[in-house]
């Protein structure tokens, strides 16, 4: 980590690799084991009282941006399938900066390792293989970002670690993202590396937008509409929880969805107060 501003102000994701995914498989897309309500509670409350603390001390709420040093982790096959090349990574790194600039946070790439080993190429979330190649390759604390590339299998796009889960987990952090998701890879329609960035919005605390469905506290930001199930493609237009209680179209073009790549563009300022929260109470300086 190298600056913050400040101010007072895993998921995994589903898909079929190549060029056809088909919506009606893709009705599953986490396979990360979110928090329930009792803990996301207790998480917030956490946050909560860390701001205050920080106040109480005569600091600001929660950083309000910096810069995130990555660390980026190639994995294939022995025989090299899976491989990304260096200009991939370069734009990888840029889609990231482009989705979250405007919110103060900026990704510099300080490393990039290759490891051909078959088991964890396609190794799940919460496999032993995940814990075995994890634990060979982190780098870095908890403000840093470790980014893998694999071929999970099974459909799967990616998967992230929450920032509250890394002090009882800390060599489980950071993001796995399907290789050909990444900018100029194969995975159409989520082939320009929004899949990173969803997954990295995981690592900064974010949930889904359609968290919860309808309800009124869904994902835990107040400007991001209520939806009651994910979208797929870019359906302009959908009101899934259409009534007084849940206004607004839903949010198809922010990165917590499941639309395309080419449909997302955007996350809320209420995220991105979310962020620096859980960013400051969970990671800064650990």
């Amino acid at each position: 980590m190298r600056w913050f501003r400040l101010s007072t102000t895993i998921c995994a994701w589903l898909a079929l690799s190549g060029a056809a995914f088909a919506q009606e498989q893709l009705s599953i897309r986490c396979m990360t084991v979110e928090p329930d309500e009792a803990e996301r509670g207790r998480i917030d409350n956490v946050v909560r009282r860390n701001g205050q603390m920080r106040a109480a001390l005569g600091f600001e709420a929660a950083v309000t941006g910096g810069v995130i040093d990555v660390y980026f982790h190639v994995i294939t096959n022995a025989s090299g399938n899976g491989g990304v090349s260096n200009l991939q990574i370069f734009e990888q790194i840029n889609v990231l900066n482009n989705a979250f600039a405007q919110w103060g946070w900026q990704f510099n790439l300080v490393d990039t390792e290759r490891t051909a080993n078959d088991e964890w190429f396609t190794a799940g979330p919460g496999s032993a293989e995940e814990a075995e190649m994890k634990n060979a390759l982190r780098q870095g604390g908890a403000d840093d970002l470790n980014f893998y590339t694999s071929n999970p299998g099974g459909g799967l796009l990616g998967w992230a670690t929450f920032p509250s889960s890394y002090s009882s987990r800390p060599q489980d952090d950071g993001v796995v993202v399907l290789f050909s998701s990444l900018p100029r890879g194969s995975a159409r329609p989520y082939n320009l590396g929004d899949t990173g960035t969803h997954e990295v919005g995981h690592w900064m605390g974010l949930y889904h937008t359609f968290q919860g469905g309808c309800a009124k506290q869904g994902d835990l930001v107040s400007d991001t509409p209520s939806e009651r199930s994910p979208a797929f493609g870019c359906p302009v237009g959908r009101d899934s929880c259409k009534g007084k209680n849940a206004p607004g179209l839903d949010p198809i073009e922010n990165f917590m969805d499941y639309t395309d790549d080419a449909c997302m563009d955007r996350f809320s300022a209420g995220q991105d107060t979310r962020m620096d929260a859980q960013f400051t109470t969970f990671r800064l300086g650990r």
